[in-house]
């Protein structure tokens, strides 16, 4: 049996956690068309060993978004993504990384993808603290009252929860149980109560503020060594994408109005960022703060395996 036929299948506790049908199918699948050796790490130091000593069969990662960018950064800083082809089947709520690269819906469809599809060679942006980037990055992360909306929708739900479990221990309603029910009774409705009004509230959903874009920072950005935007001119956003032949994209928009208000685009190998304290996103991970970042284009640094 050749070693495309043995398969290394990691399944991401996550996607255990919150899809399990869909990692069996997944199983199920996979096993029917290969010869399959099931790992099931417990967090993210087992996930490492079980990617460094996988031996010669193929790799499959079951998971999501950040399960990928997990498996190709251990296998970077081990220096072996030249030498292995990564496969992954999608599960989860995080899938935007993997359809953008071309990684089929569904458990079967993608399950499928990794019997009989073909290796795929991407570029790949890695920065100089050796994290890396599969899809894009963006400057600033996310809109500052969105990231506080979100928080603050968190805070007040739980302060809701902890107040209404608090209120409830008294009475149930308005003469409610008071004259019709036994102290033990009333005990046992208060609590069935409390466990109905916590579904409710865990079922409910609030409409959320969309977040408003980050106000304008100022930025060095430089690409190839040669800088594109000062710190005198404030921008409102950064995005750098491995866009194939050896480049990254970059796009740059810059605070201004009138006929100066269009993104800026050029290709590049590095591109450097500099200035206050910022954070980024890559792909689905929010890094930062720092007050300088490079990052560099590795042409055709890693395999994806994706349909014919």
């Amino acid at each position: 049996m050749s070693a495309r036929d043995q398969l290394l299948v990691v399944i991401d506790p996550v996607a255990r956690r919150t899809d399990g049908e869909s990692v069996r199918i997944a199983k199920d699948v996979l096993g029917a068309g290969a010869a399959v050796r099931v790992c099931l790490p417990e967090g993210p130091e087992d996930f490492t060993k079980a990617l460094v000593r996988r031996g010669t069969r193929r790799l499959v990662v079951v998971g999501d978004d950040r399960a990928l960018l997990r498996a190709v950064g251990v296998l970077h800083r081990e220096r072996d993504l030249a030498g292995c082809g990564l496969s992954v089947v999608p599960v989860g709520a995080a899938q935007t990384l993997t359809r953008g690269l071309g990684v089929p819906a569904g458990a079967v469809a993608a399950a499928r993808a990794v019997l009989e599809g073909a290796e795929r060679r991407l570029d790949l942006l890695v920065d100089d603290s050796d994290g890396v980037v599969l899809g894009d990055l963006r400057i600033p992360s996310v809109g500052v009252e969105g990231a506080a909306g979100a928080k603050g929708s968190e805070g007040s739900q739980e302060s809701e929860g902890s107040e209404g479990s608090e209120g409830s221990e008294g009475s149930v309603g308005p003469n409610e149980t008071s004259s019709h029910l036994t102290a033990g009774v009333a005990a046992e409705g208060h609590a069935w109560l409390r466990s109905c009004q916590s579904f409710v509230r865990t079922l409910a959903t609030r409409p959320t503020r969309p977040a408003r874009p980050a106000p304008p920072t100022r930025l060095r950005i430089e690409v190839d060594g040669v800088t594109l935007v000062g710190l005198d001119q404030p921008v409102e956003g950064v995005r750098v994408t491995a866009g194939g032949g050896g480049l990254a994209q970059v796009e740059v928009r810059r605070s201004s109005v009138g006929a100066d208000a269009g993104p800026m685009r050029v290709r590049a190998r590095t591109v450097t960022v500099s200035g206050a304290d910022f954070r980024y996103r890559a792909d689905a991970v929010v890094a930062g703060p720092v007050r300088t970042r490079t990052w560099t284009v590795r042409p055709l640094a890693w395999g994806l395996t994706l349909p014919r």
